[in-house]
């Protein structure tokens, strides 16, 4: 799957690399800024807070935009999961009915998939004292090789671009293919 280049890509397993690319992007983002370590620290606490919740759902990777269009960050994000059931499109289809906007899509490389977009005020949200509400928009696209779904899942609190967002989500989502396995290789769904 290809993301844009201002996305961070945090793997969640093993906790000793989520631990290091969260310490390697707080370095990154405070390069130079010598004089901010309670805001470095917060900021820390909250990388390692989201990417921890991301792992705790079954979360195998977690990106995060830092995208700006004139000076103003574009806040989302992205959780891939795994998750260890198997169905196609049409079930996740009728399970997720009435939910949040439901249908069946097919992705270009990926196959039949399905996809639901849906509003939420979220606790993290809450916490930032943003106004909006978050536009969630996630697949389930079952592997081809395997008795598992994996799941996107975009978000963004840019509700007043929330339409432009999910044009980015879903073109992110169309790259997606998948790979054979490798041998001795845990995840060849990215």
């Amino acid at each position: 799957m290809i993301t844009p280049e201002d996305w961070y890509r945090i793997p969640l397993q093993p906790q000793e690399q989520r631990e290091a690319s969260v310490s390697a992007l707080v370095r990154r983002q405070f390069a130079g800024v010598d004089d901010q370590p309670v805001l470095r620290r917060q900021a820390e606490e909250q990388l390692t807070g989201a990417a921890l919740a991301g792992a705790d759902q079954g979360g195998v990777a977690l990106y995060l935009s830092f995208l700006e269009a004139a000076g103003i960050p574009l806040s989302a994000s992205l959780l891939i999961s795994r998750l260890h059931q198997r169905f196609d499109s049409l079930d996740a289809v009728a399970a997720l009915a009435g939910q949040g906007e439901v249908a069946p899509v097919t992705l270009p490389a990926a196959g039949r998939a399905a996809r639901r977009r849906r509003t939420e005020r979220t606790r993290e949200s809450g916490k930032l004292g943003s106004q909006f509400d978050d536009t969630i928009v996630e697949y389930f696209v079952p592997a081809p090789q395997d008795d598992e779904t994996l799941m996107l899942t975009f978000s963004t609190p840019m509700e007043p671009i929330a339409d432009a967002m999910v044009e980015l989500f879903d073109a992110i989502a169309g790259t997606l293919r998948w790979q054979a396995r490798v041998d001795g290789e845990e995840n060849p769904h990215e």
